[in-house]
């Protein structure tokens, strides 16, 4: 609770400090571009998942399956090749088409991959299992490219650096984020289910959760690319 409010505390402190300042580290003013926050939002939310994905898989895969490590990591590789996959087909979309077609697909796909594991099981066949994990693999591969794309766009040339290192920054916070919310929920689910089998039975909550996850990246994906935010870039780069 303490780290909670001394992180409170902190924040308060810089967006004071950073408000005060002719040339602030950090001009709070470009969240007004609704593109940019928007695009922190989902680099925020898609790392969520992320991070709370490979914990929860590899606690499952190695305790409730009792495969080795190096076991684990090969029954994730259908995910590690969708999100390569992934990246690929999103970079060309957004080349072609602009953001809001990866980036909603993304979501979709995440909630999609979650709702599949939604009755996941010790003795789940692996072929359930695998489909799962290309679904979440495919979100996560498409929804890169256009984070940074969508980040940087109609911010002034000299603020793109910086752009780009607040959607970075947004990546790191989900990664740490996700862990602990995935945790938490996880061990809430221990501590409501007992037998041989807890451990699959306690991911149901998890996986509820980024289903919300996926679901709320593909609402803000709406919000943050259609006509009236791009004008909003536009005056944010003059």
């Amino acid at each position: 609770m303490t780290g909670f409010v001394l992180a409170a505390v902190a924040l308060t402190a810089f967006v004071v400090a950073e408000l005060r300042q002719r040339q602030p580290m950090l001009d709070l003013r470009y969240f007004r571009n609704l593109p940019f926050a928007g695009a922190n939002v989902i680099a925020l939310l898609a790392f969520v998942a992320l991070a709370g994905f490979l914990l929860i898989n590899t606690l499952y895969l190695q305790q409730e399956r009792g495969l080795s490590a190096r076991w684990t990591g090969l029954a994730l590789l259908p995910a590690t090749v969708a999100i390569a996959v992934g990246g690929l087909v999103g970079g060309r979309w957004v080349a072609r088409r602009g953001p809001r077609l990866p980036l909603m697909t993304a979501g979709l796909c995440i909630t999609a991959g979650s709702a599949v594991l939604l009755g996941l099981r010790a003795t789940t066949p692996y072929a359930e299992i695998a489909l799962a994990y290309v679904l979440l693999g495919a979100g996560f591969g498409l929804v890169n490219p256009p984070i940074t794309s969508t980040a940087v766009s109609g911010m002034p040339a000299d603020q793109a650096g910086v752009a780009s290192a607040v959607a970075a920054t947004a990546r790191q916070f989900g990664n740490a984020l996700g862990v602990a919310v995935l945790g938490a929920l996880l061990a809430a689910g221990l501590g409501s289910s007992a037998g041989p089998n807890s451990l699959s039975a306690a991911t149901h909550l998890p996986w509820a959760f980024l289903c919300f996850d996926g679901l709320a990246i593909t609402a803000v994906a709406v919000l943050a690319t259609r006509r009236r935010p791009g004008g909003s870039a536009r005056r944010t780069a003059r």
